[in-house]
């Protein structure tokens, strides 16, 4: 156990230093619910730091916390949430909708990047606060209803639980989905995770309208015994990645939006913004960059497993 926790903590400090968006890992044993163990999850404090509600463009607000996303699309007829964060960052996101002057009740459909402890953790204590529908792929359905990442996961060994969600329907590649005038396209990625999905949708203000894309992680990180270049759990995990590569390529992106929001420099970009920046927002060749970077990671990966020393 002792050791197991040890590894982790290693492998935490190495895949920090990845500037494309890579996540700490923990070991499996954490309790269900409450603020997580620093020793098992040295991120978390920081990723749930409290962070300021913001409009990010016409109807899309960030109301995550400081280090994961969770993206409110708002209407006249209901909400859709994206993402939720740890268990304990439901209370920040609930908050922050409530600052912007939205009621929560009107939240009507919840929607997740991928089923990891730090992007789903939130969506059972949200779907109770507001009543919403959540939808979600046929694979992370299946770990959204159990809180626990199935063996399929590259990082099975040291994913967190998570609180299971009491109903989740299930989504197809390039399902519609939608609530009143809203209406967010999936985009099944796979890679990071089996049920891996990316959204894309527009938003105007008055007669300017962007396609917004929020690309799911696209890191190839593991627990220590996956092997991406010959699994038996995930046999299909190098070609999933290389089909989301070249999707996030081709789809009309001009602002992307990630689970960690520095892995697209939000901070920075909105900074800019403030400061009149404006075209450091809106970045039509941002989805590109991130896929080539997702791209190179995933060779180096697969170039490390090949080395005899692994």
């Amino acid at each position: 156990h002792v050791s197991r926790i040890a590894r982790s903590l290693r492998i935490a400090a190495v895949l920090g230093a990845i500037a494309i968006g890579s996540e700490p890992l923990a070991a499996q044993n954490a309790p269900r619910t409450g603020a997580y163990d620093p020793k098992l999850c040295p991120s978390c404090a920081a990723w749930n730091a409290p962070h300021t509600p913001v409009r990010i463009i016409g109807n899309t607000y960030y109301v995550g916390t400081d280090g994961l996303s969770a993206l409110l699309l708002t209407s006249s007829e209901g909400h859709v949430l994206i993402d939720a964060g740890l268990p304990e960052s439901a209370a920040p996101i609930l908050a922050s909708i409530r600052a912007l002057g939205f009621r929560v009740e009107d939240v009507k459909l919840i929607v997740n990047s991928h089923a990891h402890y730090d992007h789903a953790g939130g969506v059972a204590d949200i779907q109770r606060a507001t009543g919403a529908r959540v939808v979600a792929s046929a694979s992370s359905a299946k770990v959204l209803r159990t809180g626990k990442a199935g063996r399929d996961d590259p990082q099975f060994g040291v994913a967190l639980p998570f609180p299971a969600v009491a109903r989740v329907d299930e989504l197809t590649d390039g399902d519609t989905l939608r609530v009143g005038p809203l209406a967010i396209v999936a985009h099944l990625t796979p890679g990071h995770t089996p049920g891996g999905t990316s959204w894309s949708w527009r938003s105007c203000e008055g007669t300017r309208c962007v396609n917004v894309v929020y690309a799911d992680s696209q890191t190839p990180i593991s627990d220590d015994t996956f092997r991406y270049s010959a699994s038996t759990t995930y046999p299909t995990a190098v070609q999933d990645f290389r089909r989301g590569h070249a999707l996030l390529e081709r789809l009309p992106c001009d602002l992307l939006i990630t689970p960690h929001p520095g892995a697209s420099d939000l901070w920075a970009r909105i900074a800019a913004r403030e400061s009149g920046g404006t075209p450091a927002l809106v970045d039509s060749g941002a989805c590109k960059r991130l896929a080539q970077r997702s791209r190179d990671a995933l060779e180096k990966r697969l170039a490390t497993e090949r080395s005899p020393t692994r």
